[in-house]
């Protein structure tokens, strides 16, 4: 167990947050990355942010708010060409992959919301998946509210174009 990173009483400790917010947290990384395994380490980033600045997130308004912004920035930093990383890719996986059958899989609509830009699919998964408004989107990423509206529109013309092609 994680010592010393209690919060004030009105939010309570890292521990009591992430057993109550992680799932939700993970449904985001997961519409977010449309993988559980990139969800699962998404999620770990975040939550090892948020873990570092517990003492400064416990006494934020919407602790969950911060943490899903770090998860969203997390996300699209990780989809930003990287000039070094430690990551190796190889040829073939290591491992055989394990395919878990998700209902979730079989929407027509989620193929094509992953294949949007990083912006425009946090923008679609916040507004469309987390119910947010512009203003909490703008808010969570931010981004000024006529830049959440212009991106939005660009990833809804997109989708029906490609709906279009596919029809």
């Amino acid at each position: 167990m994680i010592d010393s990173v209690a919060g004030d009483a009105r939010t309570g400790s890292y521990e009591e947050f992430v057993a109550a917010r992680s799932a939700t947290l993970f449904r985001t990384a997961y519409l977010l990355t449309g993988s559980r395994a990139d969800a699962e380490d998404l999620l770990q980033v975040a939550l090892v942010k948020v873990y570092a600045a517990w003492r400064r997130v416990s006494r934020a308004t919407s602790p969950e708010a911060y943490a899903r912004r770090t998860l969203v920035n997390a996300f699209v930093s990780s989809r930003r060409p990287a000039r070094f990383t430690r990551e190796r890719l190889v040829h073939s996986p290591p491992d055989a992959a394990v395919h878990d059958p998700d209902p979730d899989d079989r929407l027509a609509l989620w193929p094509l919301v992953s294949a949007l830009p990083p912006r425009q699919r946090a923008v679609v998964v916040l507004r469309y998946y987390e119910g947010l408004s512009e203003r909490e989107i703008a808010e969570e990423l931010r981004i000024a509210p006529g830049t959440v509206k212009s991106t939005c529109s660009a990833a809804l013309r997109s989708l029906r174009e490609t709906m279009g092609e596919q029809a």
